[in-house]
């Protein structure tokens, strides 16, 4: 029988997630915002809420939610203990309220009676999801914001510069950097779009009480707090909801939504393009980072992008990351959408399987774009790079243009089939377009030693073979699109 092997060090003690597999979200702003501290400084933050909430009414003494308040921003306790206690529960909730109602009580034991009052796990877990959502966001709109500014600048400085578009890999027809770097830009702008969406009208806050009724809320909404239920319960459970959302700066939900979750699905249908947005700028990057194309380049800095064993290399560190955010978000975000389909009135599983993929959704997002406005920021591109291979299929991208201008003359079948044979010659024996061109022409029936009759001219075919001369309305779309006028 083989030796147990020895458990991995620092297990039995739980190590803090540092970041060490996912860099891409590693010391980001949006880390701190959604880390364990920050999730259980929601949840105690939602329980002083509801107190001060519940006080507005008078079911609540003010003293008591005071003190409830002050222990929440010194609450003292250890997300640690608190993770191993919940165990025994399911879910968090339970262990923090012990907890926290402890500490209350060592500030005041009268007070501590009023701590969860009426309340239930999933109230005071989703309103601190909401909490914890709505600073992530906050964090990720800030990046994007940058990310989109940096490449405001790079559209109006390279308007109109001419570059290969490439279409399934191979080069098709010329588009100018400014025009791909304005739809990049254009790509965080609907990501923020969708944030705000999301946003407008605010997360909501969670109240339901046991089975979504606030039927134990309503027990403890007379001033006495003896079981007196009011005369209007449904006035009274929107008075208290709307007291709630004020006192956390969410929004009042439009019904108890434990089993209902939409809140949850939209957040995981934006951060998931949110991500794609930014993967679609980091693959572009990639691609045109290649030693062979060399179009553009990451922004330097002392040993980044280092090769372990290759002294030469200089990897492109930050599309890298980006990209394997956005590659993980939306398998995240499937998990969220699937749990839409929550049993009952409280699922069991459904609602515990959201947190590890809503946190993991918010801090690779937010990761992502915390790197993109760095990489966008310091991007370099590389014109001479760009015309270098404009040039490579001597002008057989301009074919399209060509075969257009030909079409009167020869028909529209015979100058597509014509200009099919002369950009393969010139693609394969380097030949110029134009060249190749102008002995077909001189070849075609009708033609009298100076070309066919209505043809262009030598010369006239070399302006027309000139890619830098074809890029069609790429720089009006580009500055359409920072005008605005364009989405």
């Amino acid at each position: 029988m083989s030796a147990p092997s020895a458990p991995c060090p620092g297990a039995a003690h739980g190590s803090a997630d540092t970041g060490l597999l996912s860099p891409v979200r590693a010391g980001a702003p949006v880390e701190a915002a959604v880390s364990d501290e920050a999730w259980l400084q929601a949840m105690v933050d939602a329980e002083a809420a509801l107190a001060r909430a519940q006080a507005r009414l008078g079911s609540v003494p003010d003293r008591a939610a005071a003190v409830i308040t002050e222990a929440a921003a010194d609450h003292g306790l250890d997300p640690r203990a608190v993770a191993l206690a919940s165990r025994e529960h399911a879910n968090p909730v339970v262990s923090v309220v012990r907890a926290f109602t402890r500490t209350v009580a060592e500030r005041s034991p009268e007070a501590a009676e009023y701590v969860h009052r009426g309340s239930t796990s999933q109230d005071v877990f989703d309103t601190a999801a909401m909490l914890v959502s709505r600073r992530a966001l906050a964090a990720v709109r800030g990046d994007l914001a940058a990310a989109a500014d940096a490449l405001e600048a790079q559209v109006r400085r390279h308007l109109n510069t001419p570059m290969a578009g490439r279409t399934l890999a191979l080069q098709a027809v010329p588009t100018t950097f400014g025009l791909k770097a304005a739809g990049w830009r254009g790509l965080l702008l609907d990501a923020d779009r969708r944030i705000d969406r999301v946003l407008d009208g605010g997360l909501p806050v969670s109240l339901g009480g046991a089975a979504g009724t606030l039927g134990g809320y309503l027990e403890y909404a007379a001033p006495t707090g003896a079981g007196v239920a009011p005369a209007d319960p449904g006035r009274s459970a929107e008075r208290l909801v709307e007291a709630f959302a004020a006192e956390t700066g969410l929004a009042p939900q439009a019904l108890p939504w434990h089993a209902l979750r939409s809140p949850v699905a939209d957040l995981a249908s934006a951060l998931a393009f949110t991500a794609g947005a930014l993967g679609k700028v980091a693959v572009d990057v990639l691609t045109l980072s290649r030693t062979e194309v060399g179009e553009v380049a990451e922004p330097g800095a002392p040993g980044r992008g280092a090769s372990s064993a290759m002294p030469h290399k200089r990897n492109p560190v930050l599309a890298t990351m980006v990209r394997s955010a956005a590659l993980q978000v939306p398998a995240l975000a499937s998990v969220l959408h699937q749990c839409l389909a929550a049993e009952d009135e409280r699922s069991a599983g459904g609602w515990h399987a959201e947190w590890q993929p809503l946190r993991e959704c918010l801090r690779l997002t937010g990761g992502a774009a915390h790197t993109m406005a760095e990489l966008a920021r310091g991007l370099r591109p590389r014109p001479e790079r760009m015309e270098h291979n404009l040039r490579l299929t001597a002008s057989a991208l301009t074919s399209e243009r060509v075969a257009a201008a030909l079409a009167p003359a020869l028909g529209r079948a015979r100058a597509r089939e014509l200009l099919t044979e002369c950009a393969a010659e010139s693609v394969r024996t380097g030949r110029p377009l134009a060249e190749a061109v102008a002995d077909r022409l001189d070849r075609e029936p009708g033609a009298d030693g100076a070309g066919r009759p209505g043809t262009p001219s030598a010369e006239e075919l070399a302006a027309l073979c000139d890619p830098a001369d074809y890029t069609g309305a790429a720089a009006a779309l580009a500055e359409r699109a920072l005008d605005g006028r364009v989405r």
